[in-house]
């Protein structure tokens, strides 16, 4: 038990889907400086791996994030491959998942950050993902052998009937979202614990990300501030995105330049009906509680 009055977190469960294999937890050897980057899906997760390597990093050009900060549960390629390559790596490590905190192994000496985004605008973004996805995508995740569950399937109909599926289907075609949140809510204060939230690194990147170096204990040379801080822009990201974008993009239509889509909030606002939109925000309070659904809508604690 450390300092903090809680027990650390224990793993209780596995995840299987066409996604996931959380058992990859098991067999991953900790290291005590690795950083754990968790969200549910399209939140800022490519984004604050950038900002990370970056700041580790010291500004560098052309850092392969994809290849170097595996998606540690996605259930390809096989985990052996996947744990080989970060037992050789011999920087500091950053891995992402998208899983709730009962379904990874927690450490202790890691540290880990979690970004929100508003569940409307996270949908828009997984639309995009969805419906541009090409047949190696589809491959990937159906034909490898080891599928726990059902395929998936390409969306039908428009953006507005897959939120509505996605909201009364918790989640689905993907994995729930609120027990993605309510689950890294419950362990906001742990000392090794940081929350972002995509809105305020839209609204003021800079002190986000020295917000996260300080986190980190990573030391910014202030000569080489200016780079970062480019590097971690979206239209530094989307230029480069073969370096951004898992396997440079190759699993979507469009390539790297439509898996870093858009970065911009809102735009469900123009065609999602009033009755929708309120019927998230009464579900967002019910499962989540006052305090956390503010959080998850606005950025704000």
């Amino acid at each position: 038990m450390s300092e903090h009055a809680k027990p650390w977190p224990r793993k209780t469960r596995e995840l299987h889907s066409h996604h996931f294999d959380s058992t990859v937890w098991n067999d991953f050897k900790f290291r005590n400086d690795d950083v754990v980057i968790s969200t549910y899906a399209k939140s800022g997760t490519t984004w604050t791996q950038q900002i990370v390597a970056q700041l580790l990093f010291n500004g560098a050009q052309d850092i392969p994030v994809s290849e170097m900060s595996p998606w540690l549960d996605l259930r390809v390629p096989p985990k052996e491959i996947k744990l080989g390559a970060l037992e050789a790596q011999s920087h500091r490590r950053f891995v992402k998942t998208h899983l709730p905190v009962d379904a990874l192994v927690f450490s202790p000496s890691a540290k880990y950050i979690y970004i929100g985004r508003d569940g409307r605008d996270v949908v828009w973004s997984l639309y995009n993902h969805h419906a541009n996805a090409n047949a190696a995508w589809y491959a990937a995740l159906n034909d490898t052998p080891g599928l726990v569950g059902p395929r998936i399937e390409p969306p039908k109909g428009d953006v507005v009937n897959y939120f509505r599926e996605w909201l009364d289907s918790d989640g689905y075609p993907f994995w729930p979202l609120w027990e993605n949140v309510r689950s890294w809510w419950e362990i906001r204060e742990l000392p090794n614990v940081q929350f972002v939230h995509f809105a305020n690194l839209k609204k003021d990147l800079p002190s986000e990300m020295k917000r996260i170096a300080k986190f980190l204990d990573i030391e910014v040379d202030p000569a080489r501030w200016d780079a970062i801080l480019a590097h971690c822009s979206f239209e530094y990201m989307k230029k480069h995105a073969d370096k951004a974008a898992p396997l440079g993009g190759a699993l979507w239509e469009g390539g790297g330049e439509t898996f870093i889509h858009k970065g911009t909030n809102g735009r469900w606002r123009d065609q999602l009906p009033a009755e929708d939109s309120k019927r998230y925000e009464e579900r967002a309070i019910k499962e989540l509680g006052p305090a956390c659904a503010r959080w998850l809508a606005t950025g704000e604690f």
